[in-house]
């Protein structure tokens, strides 16, 4: 098996040309200029995209065609986001050839299973208006029907085979998910996107992926999901209003948001910050033309307080999410 290749090196592929000029977090012609992650499969992936996740489809087109336009080469979507037309969509504004796009989508827990995968996936493509995606992932493992995620995985190897999907991988896997899937199919997943924020690191679970050759992506890069779901609505605890981390905005001249998406980087995640808003869009991309130091790096590291935000991968099931995915 071919090995990922995460770049902790923060030299690598990250540079511009040309110091920053104007107040801090604006930097006038900057577009993303994103390094790659090599998958394990040798598809290239760009490793700063954009998550539409709670974007609603009237907001998703200008984002996306705006994103594109500006620099990002990934999109992430999924079926159960209700938003894949116009996605599809914001990509054909864009202008941008769609063989320079990276198209990521998912499949809902309610689709799994061999045969209904399939037609998922079917469905899917429809909405994008593609003939393929770049990556196709499991949305979810569902524990307590594990045979269903492993018939759902196999059929995903399937669309790997044909070449209708370039690489395939999962969402909220942890290690043991990971062995059992891998185990039972001898397919290893690309990627495992889950939620990593400085505040829930994952440090175990990165290393379990990487033993593998697997790619963390983050969702709920800069812990929005502490603003969606906050354990206290009176005290919304987010990475972003951390001192340590308003310290090094300071320091850099730069916004919170892209020193913690630097920090991604730097450890050679795959951030998917989600916004509809051109200027943070355009923000969140100008991120390679500075670097953390090791101990930068580490303060960020010490942030970590071991508690998700977001559900739980093992108590996730068909009966918590009855929804189904509509034409």
């Amino acid at each position: 098996m071919q090995s990922a290749r995460p770049c902790d090196d923060p030299s690598i592929a990250l540079r511009a040309p040309a110091a920053p000029t104007g107040p801090p977090g604006q930097h006038p012609g900057m577009a993303a200029t994103s390094p790659y992650l090599t998958l394990h499969n040798g598809v290239r992936m760009p490793a700063l995209g954009l998550g539409v996740y709670q974007s609603s489809p009237e907001e998703t087109v200008r984002a996306v065609s705006s994103a594109v336009a500006a620099g990002y080469r990934l999109v992430d979507t999924a079926a159960a986001y209700g938003n894949e037309r116009q996605v599809g969509e914001g990509i054909r504004r864009s202008g941008v050839d769609r063989d320079e796009v990276f198209v990521t989508t998912k499949l809902w827990i309610g689709d799994y299973g061999q045969d209904a995968a399939l037609r998922a996936f079917d469905l899917s493509l429809r909405k994008l208006g593609l003939d393929h995606v770049d990556l196709y992932l499991l949305h979810w493992p569902v524990p307590g029907d594990f045979d269903a995620t492993v018939a759902a995985w196999r059929s995903v190897g399937k669309l790997l085979a044909e070449g209708r999907a370039r690489a395939i991988g999962v969402c909220n896997h942890n290690p043991a998910h990971l062995r059992e899937l891998i185990d039972r199919t001898g397919l290893v997943p690309a990627v495992n996107q889950v939620e990593l924020h400085p505040h829930f690191n994952q440090r175990e679970l990165r290393a379990a992926n990487a033993a593998h050759g697997i790619i963390t992506q983050s969702w709920s890069p800069l812990g929005g999901v502490k603003v969606y779901w906050p354990s206290d609505p009176d005290h919304i605890d987010s990475p972003l209003r951390t001192p340590a981390i308003l310290d090094l905005a300071a320091r850099h001249s730069r916004t919170p948001a892209q020193v913690i998406l630097r920090w991604h980087l730097q450890h050679g995640l795959s951030p998917i910050p989600k916004s509809v808003r051109e200027s943070r869009i355009a923000e969140n991309a100008a991120i390679f033309d500075f670097s953390l130091t090791t101990d930068e790096m580490a303060a960020i590291d010490a942030l970590d307080t071991g508690s998700r935000a977001g559900l739980d991968p093992e108590l996730v099931d068909t009966a918590m999410f009855p929804q189904q995915v509509g034409e």
